[in-house]
């Protein structure tokens, strides 16, 4: 067939395959430093394997290498589905590939060399952040270029949530990453102090925001609706969902600012955003898991679905427990504790994780035209991530609370009745169970590749026709 009858599978394929890899180096490292630190000794007095160096290694492989490739496959896959037609550039396509797989490379080698510029979830040097700008410009280019050229009137609403998130994305980036270079591989921040840290937090938790949740709501709308065989639950509500989200997620930034130097309003906005921020989160929650009205019993049976209903439970508990940590009574005693990283990987582990795997168990058979080698083992998969996952933010839970509760402990005569080396030493076994539940996240990643290779190993690559328009409805 020629180029302009097919789909263009190969970067789909490729993005798809370079998730699972990503996965599982990003997890190692997380297992390996939650293992530093409930045994230090594991750092091995190396610089470059201590938990300073190697905790940006890991958040930049989990977000943007596995989550990265994980919304470059689908975005790709579904553009091309949902308006029947070939993305707009291969070449393009094939350099957002092979740009963002060097970016992740470089940042594996500077980071643990701690070559940084030290901000929250963009620590890559100006480099490495010119290079992720020029990938990002032709994403956005193939990505809209293929719905300009589309043959459906209609854009249907995962690309709307794709096409949000690569606009915010690339806003946020520029202006978070603003630099003054001072050599190849060290900048100082265009931004001086409290600015410095409220762009940062625009930034930060709107990487949160669309990196990590408008990208990932693309994949919801599609790919539950497909695994369930089943309408989304309301359109008008995905709409709704749609632009209440992405008005209201830009200004939650400031609740990570609580009780510092930044101005009480600006705090207090941030606060007042995030509370507004539970409707949609909660209306796209709904719209999903609705989603399967009238199917509920395929749930039993068919643990592709499982992933992906899960993790939009996951969703919802996340964006209700955000929310009440933004309240700043709450935030006087959750900010800097382990309660603030079970939140974070309740989000990261239950929601972005899960629906990532649920999506490749779907995408990555079709992308080879074959059947998953085992659906046992898909179950075994969901049984042991999911419990891997409840050890890890119950432990982070019951940890950060303690935490909080210990360094605001006074006696009688005002001094504090706990020293923080005493903090510390009673995180100890919640360390420990965090790591056995990461270890066994990793352990289902594992099983999900030895699934997904026995899947396609030895298949061919096949090449979806385009409907003709008058097939197109």
């Amino acid at each position: 067939m020629s180029e302009h009858t097919t789909y263009n599978y190969k970067v789909v394929r490729q993005f798809a395959v370079m998730t699972i890899v990503w996965g599982i180096v990003g997890m190692s490292v997380g297992v390996l430093i939650a293992a530093q630190l409930a045994w230090p000794v594991l750092n091995f007095d190396i610089p470059w394997l201590t938990f300073g160096r190697l905790r940006p290694l890991h958040t930049n492989a989990v977000i943007f290498a596995f989550g990265g490739s994980a919304l470059f496959a689908t975005s790709y896959y579904v553009v091309q589905r949902t308006c029947h037609v070939r993305l707009i550039s291969d070449k393009l396509a094939a350099f957002t590939f092979w740009g963002w797989q060097l970016v992740i490379v470089l940042a594996a080698i500077t980071l643990p060399l701690g070559i940084t510029s030290s901000k929250e979830y963009a620590e890559l040097e100006w480099p490495i952040d010119i290079l992720i700008t020029l990938v990002w410009v032709a994403y956005a280019f193939v990505f809209f270029g293929t719905i300009v050229k589309r043959k459906i009137p209609h854009v249907y609403v995962a690309n709307w949530f794709y096409g949000a998130f690569i606009i915010t994305v690339a806003l946020l980036h520029i202006f978070n990453s603003a630099a003054l270079p001072v050599g190849l591989l060290k900048s100082y921040s265009a931004y001086a102090g409290v600015q410095d840290a409220m762009v940062q937090w625009w930034y930060g938790h709107n990487a949160v925001g669309f990196f990590l949740t408008a990208g990932f709501l693309g994949m919801m709308y599609y790919f539950v609706p497909k695994q369930a065989n089943r309408p989304v639950y309301s359109y008008r509500l995905s709409i709704v969902h749609f632009w209440a989200l992405i008005f209201v997620y830009i200004w939650a930034g400031p609740h990570h600012l609580h009780y510092t130097a930044l101005p009480d309003w600006a705090q207090s906005l941030g606060m007042v955003m995030s509370l507004i921020l539970l409707a949609p989160s909660w209306g796209g929650m709904i719209n999903g898991i609705m989603t399967l009205s009238g199917a509920w019993e395929k749930l039993r049976t068919d643990p592709v679905l499982r992933f992906l209903i899960v993790s939009i439970s996951f969703y919802g508990m996340s964006t209700f427990e955000g929310p009440m940590m933004a309240i700043k009574t709450v935030n006087s005693l959750s900010h800097y504790t382990d309660w603030t990283i079970g939140h974070v990987h309740s989000g990261a582990l239950g929601w972005v994780a899960l629906i990532s795997m649920g999506s490749m168990y779907y995408l990555i058979p079709r992308l080879y035209g074959r059947e998953l080698y085992s659906l046992r083992l898909v179950e075994t998969h969901f049984w042991i991530a999911t419990i891997g996952i409840v050890l890890y933010i119950a432990s982070m839970w019951v940890s950060g609370i303690m935490q909080g509760l210990m360094w605001r402990a006074v006696n009688t005569d005002g001094t504090l009745t706990y020293s923080f080396v005493e903090s510390v030493q009673a995180m100890h076994p919640f360390y420990i169970v965090r790591w056995l539940g990461g270890t066994l996240f990793l352990v289902g990643a594992l099983i999900m590749a030895y699934n997904l290779w026995k899947t396609v190993a030895g298949a061919r690559a096949v090449e979806a026709p385009i409907p003709l328009p008058a097939a197109a409805h």
